[in-house]
């Protein structure tokens, strides 16, 4: 089952997700836990998918942390993982250098211990200094105590002509007390030092989709996430299918906007919507229907009309803003209508 080429409209799905999809690959922050705490519904949604034989595998950008610590605090929030299910921007990043250099290199890593524990599961040998003769540089997180002077090595080694590598460039990373700067923005740091440009490996590039599928061994994923930048322009890169869950950074007006690469083939509140089947979108002329809901183009300004699941309506004006989109109408007023379904 595959949507991808479908990016007028949000996707049916007659049967259940976790039934119509062999493996979810799930985000973490904003889908399953948000400051470190489970999100609602999460433990029970993925409780319930697990014993109906999906297999869950959790994809995170974040390099910091290894799978096994990943997995101890998934455990400990009540969503039972084992470290081969997660798969992390270390494990993406370390398989790409490992692909272009011998087995034994040693690698000036720039991060924390997710990172080294990666790169020495590729037979790579993490050094600190740029004097420790490295064949090549690897960025990862590195966590808010990482000082100034490990981007100083790195750009010393950068400098030097060796390739450079990134574990990803998210600029920010949320955190119990807000926004705090990410990966990317450390990179950023490196790349105005030195004018180089590096190999990224992570969401939303084809090296972390490799990884995932070439450790979960999925034959029908399905991403499952709460950025459009990311998961879903991740989903659509790799060709596979995605949902979007608003418990995370994206609101509906941002969906609403959305480019084609950042449209979700589905749209749920949390993660019960693994556990459900999709409701069908149905153009009628200029107008888009779901459930209740009729949605529709008045002037510069999305319309909505009826009544029912509020989710229902948010996923019929999906429909009428990519399709306007489409037509060369941009800019389209939403706010209305989103006043309406008070979501």
């Amino acid at each position: 089952m595959s949507h991808q080429q479908d990016r007028v409209r949000p996707s049916a799905s007659a049967t259940a997700l976790n039934e119509a999809y062999d493996t979810a690959l799930l985000d973490l922050d904003g889908v399953v836990y948000a400051g470190g705490e489970a999100i609602v519904h999460a433990v029970d949604s993925l409780a319930a998918a697990r014993a109906g034989g999906m297999h869950l595998a959790y994809v995170t950008n974040n390099a910091l942390r290894t799978p096994d610590a990943v997995a101890e605090h998934l455990t400990e929030l009540g969503v039972p993982a084992e470290p081969s299910d997660v798969i992390t921007s270390a494990q993406a990043v370390a398989r790409l250098v490992a692909d272009q250099l011998p087995s034994g290199a040693r690698v000036l890593a720039i991060g924390g211990e997710g990172l080294r524990v990666a790169l020495r599961e590729r037979g790579l040998e993490p050094v600190e200094s740029a004097d420790d003769d490295p064949a090549a540089v690897v960025q990862g997180y590195g966590g808010p105590d990482m000082t100034w002077g490990r981007f100083a090595e790195a750009s010393y080694a950068v400098r030097r002509g060796l390739p450079w590598f990134a574990s990803n460039t998210d600029l920010t990373i949320p955190g119990a007390r807000g926004i705090a700067p990410g990966n990317g923005a450390a990179v950023e740091v490196v790349r105005i030092a030195t004018g180089a440009e590096p190999q990224v490996a992570g969401k939303p590039l084809p090296p972390m989709h490799r990884e995932t599928v070439l450790r979960t061994g999925a034959q029908r994923p399905i991403v499952v996430g709460d950025r459009l930048d990311t998961d879903i322009e991740g989903a659509f890169n790799g060709g596979v299918d995605s949902l979007l869950v608003l418990t995370g950074v994206t609101d509906a007006a941002q969906l609403l906007a959305a480019p084609p690469e950042h449209r979700p083939t589905y749209v749920d509140r949390d993660l019960r919507g693994l556990l459900t089947g999709q409701p069908e979108v149905t153009p009628d002329m200029d107008a888009y229907r779901c459930g209740g809901w009729t949605a529709l183009v008045r002037g510069d300004a999305l319309a909505l009309e009826g009544e029912g699941d509020a989710l229902d309506g948010l996923r019929a004006l999906c429909a009428a803003a990519w399709a306007f989109a489409g037509a060369g109408v941009c800019g389209l007023d939403a706010g209305k209508a989103l006043a309406s379904l008070q979501l």
